[in-house]
């Protein structure tokens, strides 16, 4: 599995991959943080939060964790080395764990500089440090469970077709509907119940719940099982391909 992890992460930044997407990331983040004038920017909310960064981040990596998976799997089918990789001594499960561990931690490296908006913003409140920690870390704890599921969920995908681009589209879309699917399918209820069931299977209310700064122990089962689904159902495609 380590073999297939460092072949992934290697080939990622062995050509240009890997620094577009983690560049990309870090400059629309940027630019909607501290130069586009709006509800997002830092400067113009009058206080010290990096709320916009947190509201930002799950649809932007909408984009960014289906980009980097699409290709974990299509690719080996495309240029016919699939084949060649089963045969080898690796079992499928620690091909789909290290393919997954691979993509996941190219995100995470892409995550892991806004970390300094913290500080940043924490330098220019007034006092200085008048910031809430417990809502930045829980939030951004929340982002790294998060772009998991979005990361397992574009490995699946990926499984399902030769093509990138068709990988790509169903990595999207099976991605917005588990963030903010069950959300909108809620909304054609009134009944308190079961817009609250609804809600409880998608992301977003887990996301929610985690940015207070509580790190539920409910919200963690969430994300590792949602994660584990998508794995497993990877494992399952490529047994029965």
């Amino acid at each position: 599995m380590f073999s297939i992890y460092k072949k992934e992460l290697s080939s990622f930044f062995s050509n240009a991959t890997g620094y577009i997407v983690v560049g990309m990331f870090l400059l629309l983040t940027g630019l909607f943080l501290w130069v586009i004038p709006g509800e997002y920017n830092v400067l113009d909310a009058g206080y010290a939060n990096v709320d916009g960064l947190f509201y930002l981040a799950p649809w932007l990596f909408l984009f960014l964790c289906p980009a980097v998976s699409m290709r974990m799997i299509a690719e080996e089918k495309q240029t016919g080395t699939w084949e060649l990789l089963l045969t080898k001594p690796v079992g499928n499960i620690q091909i789909v764990v290290g393919k997954f561990l691979a993509a996941w931690t190219l995100v995470l490296l892409a995550l892991l500089p806004c970390t300094l908006y913290y500080f940043t913003v924490s330098y220019l409140a007034e006092p200085i440090g008048n910031v809430d920690p417990g809502a930045f870390w829980g939030s951004f704890i929340g982002l790294i469970f998060l772009s998991g599921v979005y990361v397992a969920v574009g490995v699946f995908a990926s499984s399902l077709s030769k093509n990138q681009i068709v990988a790509f589209v169903v990595a999207l879309v099976l991605c917005f509907l588990c963030y903010y699917g069950f959300e909108l399918l809620g909304s054609f209820f009134t009944t308190g119940q079961t817009i609250q069931l609804l809600e409880g299977l998608g992301i977003h209310a887990h996301y929610k719940s985690m940015s207070r700064g509580v790190i539920d122990s409910r919200d963690l089962i969430y994300f590792i099982l949602s994660s584990g689904l998508f794995l497993g159902a990877t494992v399952c495609k490529i047994k029965i391909q």
